[in-house]
């Protein structure tokens, strides 16, 4: 499979609905599609695909987003995180996320928003502020919010087998308080 494949499917109008939607179609459809493909990714074997920046972006993507949908409710879900978010920062140093379209680089800067770092929230604002989307803007806040008050995302807590905390346990009662 070739990262164009990646892009096409990920962007295409029949998929955008699903971005941000649990459905365990769409989890099949990603299954049987990019299964091999994340494993790959996993093993760092798709480092051809970083020659350019829709390339880095199509490896991000696979990282990031695929793996919340294949692994979802699983700890594997987010055991690509550090992987992305490092690719994501290095495509960024080279100046390569002006190279994409305001739409693809959203998903790059994805990493940012799912880090558990105060020092990233802080890269992810400006990130966020800085390409002008104020959806992405208002969820990164929101997240950062998160990540401000208790340093990780509380709602992950039950699937990473961590302990949490009494004021967790009453954030997560509240409406919205997991992604």
């Amino acid at each position: 499979m070739n990262y164009q494949t990646v892009l096409d499917f990920w962007f295409s109008a029949e998929t955008q609905p699903y971005w941000f939607a649990k459905s365990d179609a769409f989890d099949q459809q990603l299954r049987n599609q990019f299964l091999d493909t994340l494993e790959q990714a996993r093993q760092a074997e798709l480092w051809s695909w970083r020659e350019n920046a829709e390339g880095r972006l199509a490896e991000i993507i696979v990282l990031d987003q695929f793996s919340r949908n294949l692994y979802r409710d699983r700890p594997a879900s987010f055991a690509q995180d550090p992987m992305a978010l490092a690719l994501a920062q290095e495509t960024i140093q080279r100046g390569l996320d002006q190279n994409l379209r305001p739409e693809q680089r959203s998903f790059l800067y994805m990493p940012f928003m799912h880090s558990e770092s105060k020092i990233i929230h802080e890269q992810a604002l400006k990130l966020f502020e800085d390409l002008g989307n104020p959806i992405n803007l208002d969820f990164e806040k929101k997240h950062k919010v998160i990540i401000d008050r208790f340093g990780r995302y509380p709602h992950r807590n039950e699937i990473l087998g961590r302990e949490s905390t009494v004021e967790e346990i009453e954030f997560l009662t509240q409406p919205n308080s997991s992604f």
